[in-house]
């Protein structure tokens, strides 16, 4: 029987995303992985963070009570069961749906929605799952993925995951709360960067987890085929504390900073159509990756 990871891989590939002819045509992105680097430049002070603060948060408190995300953690010893249980718990609450939008882009009211039968992307599990984490005091932002062909395929360019800070471990970690995935290189959780590395360089020691344990060897290769396009540009919101509100907090205009490969174009167009002009562009990890602080 096929799981979900499997099922959902396979119909991707069917339809639209691994079709060398849909390739050829600029329909889909390609599977063809690059290497890619980043730099270590000295963090620019422009790009600020904006994390919530949990206790002083309504909306937050709203909803860690209103869906128990306490007693969903209760049990968890390590922060990193934690963040497993919230990324377990995000993955149940619909079945994916690609087209289908919520009434409004924030947790309560997705949450809301799937419980009257709704079903959402992977943008709403991003969401859900970041604000899940922010609601217990662990760091957590909505990460968007887009691949190396963004601007040329007219479908598929993009994915959204949640990258969480673990104050325990020190770093940042990647999560897929639409397929239940934490990424781990000999026990260590990976950030989005750093699983894309390992996934170029064919690391036969990355494995992929969740609260169950160990993903299958069969489930684990479909995802990571899958998944490795989409780990070439990575965006985050400045503001990570506006849970309820379109109004996002910005810098001279934009609400986002993109993470682009040295020596790479910074993308403007996406899947043709749609342009990026609200972001800031950076090939520094010490921008991208700072150590969250309340604001």
């Amino acid at each position: 029987m096929k799981t979900k990871i499997s099922l959902f891989i396979i119909s991707s590939t069917l339809l639209c995303s691994c079709s060398s002819f849909y390739q050829l045509i600029n329909v889909s992105p390609s599977s063809n992985l690059k290497e890619i680097s980043f730099s270590q430049e000295t963090p620019n002070p422009l790009y600020q963070f904006y994390y919530a603060d949990t206790l002083a948060n309504d909306y937050l408190s709203e909803l860690r009570k209103q869906y128990e995300i306490d007693v969903l953690v209760k049990e968890e010893k390590s922060e990193l069961d934690k963040i497993k249980a919230v990324l377990d718990w995000t993955s149940k609450q619909w079945e994916h749906n690609g087209s289908n939008n919520p009434t409004k882009q924030d947790a309560l009211t997705i949450l809301k929605e799937a419980r009257e039968g709704k079903q959402f992307r992977c943008v709403e599990y991003g969401i859900v799952a970041t604000a899940a984490l922010n609601s217990i005091g662990i760091p957590a932002r909505t990460l968007g993925l887009k691949t190396r062909d963004v601007e040329k395929v007219m479908r598929g360019a993009g994915h959204v995951v949640t990258e969480v800070y673990s104050t325990e471990l020190g770093k940042w970690i990647f999560i897929d709360p639409q397929f239940n995935i934490l990424p781990v290189l000999n026990g260590k959780p990976l950030n989005g960067v750093e699983f894309q590395k390992e996934i170029f360089n064919k690391n036969t020691n990355l494995k992929l987890i969740n609260k169950q344990g160990e993903l299958s060897r069969e489930d684990a290769e479909n995802y990571i085929n899958w998944i490795g396009k989409y780990l070439y540009y990575f965006d985050v919101l400045f503001d990570q504390k506006t849970m309820s509100s379109g109004k996002f907090i910005t810098i001279n205009g934009m609400t986002k900073l993109t993470l682009v490969p040295v020596g790479r174009k910074e993308p403007r167009i996406f899947q043709r159509r749609y342009k990026i002009d609200y972001s800031y562009y950076t090939h520094s990890l010490n921008d991208f990756y700072k150590k969250p602080e309340k604001r």
